[in-house]
């Protein structure tokens, strides 16, 4: 699918600015209520009518990060994903970006695509980049472990960060035929069954995040959203955020 960049983006986007212009202190990242840090993850969904998201908000409402998708395949750009990531950055929020894989086209122009979106969010406040990884594009477990690989490769490349791989166990273990050869890389998993802790597949040894719920409600988003904590598996997120994962770091 390929959205135009310019229509609802370009007003949001003057917006943002204008919003962003007084600030001269970034608010710290604080824990959530619950003690782990929790947020949402968000695409052009969550902007019904054109309508912005409110950040500040989402942060008063004890959030302490968000995921935004920037782009998809090789022709898709979020056209909020700009005035998502000022806005974002503004009220303090850890901020995640991920490119949403379309398998049946080519790694490296992806790769490189996402990482020219999200070129200038690779500095404090910044997560990792994600690879979401939940459409097998028609190809058999070894040619999609081969895609994986280099997609990763690439992006890391491109942006000096180790990736993050956001998927879901059954897709895991059916589509890549259930490999560990990516467990050193943080793992972003969706579980919706409301266990105590969520499948980890793949061989890793533990989850980075966690996406509870698609039906989650945010004060400051319309509708519902996903939810997702983090399990400090990586230090606390304020490091996570500012230094991103490094292999042997820790």
């Amino acid at each position: 699918m390929k959205i135009p960049w310019a229509s609802p983006a370009s007003r949001c986007l003057s917006i943002a600015l204008s919003l962003i212009a007084p600030l001269s202190i970034i608010s710290a990242i604080t824990p959530g209520a619950a003690g782990a840090p929790t947020g949402p993850d968000v695409s052009s969904w969550q902007h019904t009518d054109g309508r912005l998201i409110d950040w500040f908000a989402v942060k008063r409402a004890g959030h302490d990060f968000a995921m935004v998708k920037a782009t998809e395949g090789l022709s898709y750009v979020n056209p909020y994903f700009v005035t998502d990531s000022l806005l974002m950055f503004a009220a303090g929020l850890a901020r995640g970006t991920y490119h949403y894989a379309r398998p049946a086209l080519p790694p490296e122009p992806q790769a490189a695509m996402y990482a020219s979106v999200a070129l200038g969010q690779n500095g404090p406040l910044d997560l990792p980049p994600v690879l979401d990884l939940e459409d097998s594009g028609g190809l058999g477990p070894p040619a999609l472990i081969d895609w994986t690989r280099r997609y990763l490769t690439t992006v890391q490349a491109l942006t000096g960060r180790v990736p993050i791989i956001y998927t879901y166990p059954n897709f895991w273990r059916t589509a890549m035929a259930d490999t560990a050869e990516f467990s050193g890389y943080p793992l972003w998993i969706a579980d919706y069954r409301g266990n105590a802790q969520p499948e980890v597949p793949g061989g890793w040894p533990t989850w980075t995040f966690w996406q509870t719920t698609d039906r989650g409600t945010i004060p400051g988003i319309a509708g519902r959203v996903d939810l997702n904590v983090y399990s400090g598996a990586h230090g606390d997120l304020a490091r996570f955020a500012n230094m991103g994962f490094r292999t042997g770091s820790g």
